[in-house]
């Protein structure tokens, strides 16, 4: 399968600059993606873009991961009602390089790791606006949709300095094509007009035709909402944030109307196998096959082959003690009454307040409800936990 191909079959492609993405396949690229360095961890939303880039270095192309250490003590104002909170240089750097473990641990040394702090740090204001400034006209600036939107009626408006994150943006392009020959960026749908900047920037300044390629934002089918959040907020790259367990967990519950397609995005298994655990699981949905084999694949590759065997290795206990019990609920049972029969509560009146005070999770979200919903099973079939601990879950089937 060509580079072209396999992004097309993983649902990676959104926007190009490119006539024909099987250009890509034609010669060898430099590619540059830019991460922002506005916290101390990646969240599995950066792991698709990481994903995206990974394909590219599988086919032989080069990669250049940009830390956004002068971007990010601005922030990016795309999907913001009102600007962020400037963060400490201090803070940032120490986000850029808590970040830059993360992806080396990822690409290895497959990647050339850079910090567009590097070159905006000395550069003089003046010399900004005259090599920079003068190539943006402010009409299609204003024009970009976020920006419209908070100078229109009712917007909080927009301050020159977040008006200025695109063309730095659009210099980091210039600035990666003439000192390491970078003629691709790579970024998600909503840095498109930010990639746009960069493309022309580079045409103007130097004659030379670069290109663009955007990801579409990750959809959970289920809820029509921006997938990588848990009800407990951001899924961190990070152990200390989200732990292994946690997070494996978090795979293992998405849903079955988009596991097919995660699988896809988040894995490196390839057209062959993939069809075949979807395959297995079409004809057993209720063991969860692909959830299972997505949990796995995603756990080893960001936290290693041994927390991936210890997670599951947990999830399976956890399977197992169900199944050694009756492990079998019905609809309407009192949800204090189920607590205190599998152990998650010591009496009735200790689950009562475990309950009120919102300690008791159905399916990973946070429940005050006393009796069990149909709405609660999900292929006939909920996981009820005591805590933000794994350890204090049991999984319960309808009976």
């Amino acid at each position: 399968m060509t580079l072209s191909e396999e992004l097309a079959w993983r649902g990676f492609i959104n926007q190009s600059t490119l006539a024909d993405i099987k250009t890509l396949d034609k010669k060898k690229w430099t590619f540059y993606h830019g991460y922002d360095a506005s916290s101390d961890s990646l969240t599995i939303g950066n792991l698709a873009a990481l994903m995206f880039d990974r394909a590219f270095v599988r086919h032989g192309h080069k990669a250049i991961m940009l830390a956004g250490g002068a971007t990010s003590l601005i922030g990016d104002p795309g999907g913001k009602n009102e600007e962020r909170p400037l963060q400490p240089i201090e803070q940032v750097e120490a986000n850029v390089a808590k970040v830059k473990q993360q992806i080396e641990k990822l690409f290895g040394h497959d990647v050339h790791m850079a910090n567009n702090l590097t070159w905006f740090k000395d550069m003089p204001v003046l010399t900004f606006l005259r090599d920079v400034g003068k190539h943006f006209s402010m009409t299609p600036l204003v024009q970009r949709d976020y920006i419209a939107k908070r100078l229109g009626e009712g917007g909080a408006g927009i301050s020159y300095t977040e008006i200025s994150y695109t063309l730095l943006q659009g210099y980091d392009f210039l600035h990666l094509h003439k000192h390491h020959e970078a003629n691709l960026q790579l970024a998600g749908s909503d840095q498109w007009g930010n990639c746009l900047s960069g493309v022309e920037l580079v045409r103007k300044v130097t004659g030379d035709e670069v290109h663009a390629i955007t990801m579409p934002l990750i959809i959970n089918k289920t809820t029509g909402i921006k997938f990588g959040k848990s009800e407990g907020g951001a899924v961190w790259l990070d152990p200390d944030k989200t732990s292994p367990i946690d997070f494996y967990q978090f795979w293992i519950n998405v849903d079955d109307d988009s596991v097919g397609d995660y699988l896809k995005i988040f894995t490196e298994l390839d057209k062959e196998q993939i069809a075949k655990v979807m395959e297995e699981f079409e004809n057993d949905k209720p063991n969860r096959h692909a959830q299972k084999t997505l949990a796995y694949e995603v756990t080893k590759l960001v936290h290693g082959a041994k927390e991936a065997d210890n997670a599951n290795a947990q999830a399976v206990k956890l399977g197992q003690a169900t199944q050694s019990s009756t492990g079998q609920i019905k609809i309407g049972d009192s949800v204090v009454d189920v607590l205190v029969k599998y152990g998650l509560g010591t009496s009735k009146t200790e689950a009562r307040q475990l309950l009120s005070a919102g300690g008791v999770y159905i399916n990973n979200k946070q429940s005050t409800k006393t009796t069990f919903e149909a709405s609660d099973f999900q292929d006939g079939r909920l996981i009820l936990r005591r805590g933000k601990t794994l350890r204090n879950t049991v999984v319960l089937r309808l009976r």
